[in-house]
């Protein structure tokens, strides 16, 4: 069956839909296949769908849909997974802005319930030329390859955070621009999290030379697994380009479901050695942070986010923590100069 979609999630990116679309009554029901859906609900929150341009677009009861099957878990949005089985008519949940589609179990009452979505049916593509016979659609594999090992990389700068929203991308751009005001080439990768484009997009806004996400290698969100083979293959493929620095983002919390401890604990991202630059939302976060990490065998390079929004908290996470802060804000110059002091001399030798 053709049907004309009215708006394509940024997820299904790389698979390159178009609004007219062949649909399939078989929807295999695991993470990363592609779905068309017709929204039930018009909400005055959380009502926003992201483009495959990274444009926000307001969603519309009766609207058609493409997204992407995929399990979250999230503290401040929508929790849930993809169901054992997935049939024509089923209703499911938009979980994100990104077009995640999934059986809620969870629900932060700030955003209110999730637009339910009737499923249609999964996206058929067509392999081989001349046969119509089509197979349902998957953004698994992507373009970027599951990787075993990394190859040798260049100086790498790892920001994690304490939790969602903790400044992470905010560190992450500003310094991204500092480090290109000063002549370096720098790749950025955002290797946990759920699909967005946003943050990436960010990334290139500020000076990012190429910027790579988990979505890239075919992975919705990193809460199902996966997460190690395609953090490895985003920094494979950064390191590929030749960049002088990579600025790699851990989205989610350090206590959160998306595998942020997994990279970190794992010997070759250890073997790195890369700085680490913690996001925090307040004094308390910044000191936990900081005594989590040095759990795990990592030291804390700087602390930033909302936790040095003023002298007092800086003061305060400083005090007690015994970490430099700078602000991404207001001291991106001092952010950067903390990062790069103590990066191999090569790299010195370049700015």
């Amino acid at each position: 069956m053709k049907i004309r979609v009215d708006k394509i999630a940024s997820c299904t990116l790389n698979v390159g839909l178009h609004h007219e679309v062949v649909l399939g009554d078989v929807i295999p029901a695991r993470a990363g296949t592609v779905v068309v859906g017709r929204v039930l609900d018009s909400k005055a929150v959380y009502n926003k769908l992201e483009d495959v341009h990274g444009r926000m677009a307001t969603v519309h009861r009766g609207d058609i849909i493409a997204g992407v099957l995929g399990a979250r878990e999230a503290v401040q949005g929508y929790s849930g997974t993809v169901p054992s089985a997935v049939a024509v008519g089923d209703t499911l949940h938009l979980l994100n802005l990104g077009g995640i589609i999934g059986q809620c179990t969870s629900a932060n009452p700030e955003v209110g319930p999730p637009a339910r979505v009737e499923i249609l049916g999964s996206v058929l593509r067509f392999p081989e030329l001349g046969r119509r016979v089509g197979e349902p659609a998957s953004i698994f594999p992507g373009p970027i390859a599951f990787a075993d090992h990394l190859k040798p990389m260049p100086p790498v700068v790892m920001l994690v955070g304490t939790s969602m929203n903790a400044g992470k991308t905010r560190a992450a751009s500003s310094l991204i621009r500092e480090l290109t005001k000063r002549g370096l080439r720098v790749g950025a990768a955002k290797v946990t999290g759920v699909a967005l484009r946003r943050d990436t997009l960010e990334m290139l806004d500020h000076g990012a030379s190429q910027a790579v996400s988990f979505a890239d290698a075919g992975l919705p969100s990193t809460c199902a697994g996966g997460v190690l083979e395609a953090a490895r293959g985003c920094l494979n493929a950064l390191a590929d380009e030749g960049h002088d620095l990579l600025v790699i983002e851990l989205g989610d919390g350090l206590l959160g479901e998306y595998g942020v401890s997994d990279i970190l604990e794992d010997p070759e991202f250890r073997a790195l050695g890369a700085k680490l630059v913690l996001a925090a939302a307040d004094p308390v976060a910044a000191w936990g942070g900081v005594k989590f990490m040095e759990q795990m065998g990592h030291l804390t390079t700087v602390v930033t986010g909302p936790a040095t929004d003023n002298a007092s908290g800086s003061r305060a996470v400083r005090t007690h923590t015994g970490v430099c802060t700078a602000n991404a804000r207001t001291q991106a110059e001092a952010l950067v100069q903390v990062v790069l002091d103590g990066l191999c001399q090569p790299l010195e030798e370049r700015l």
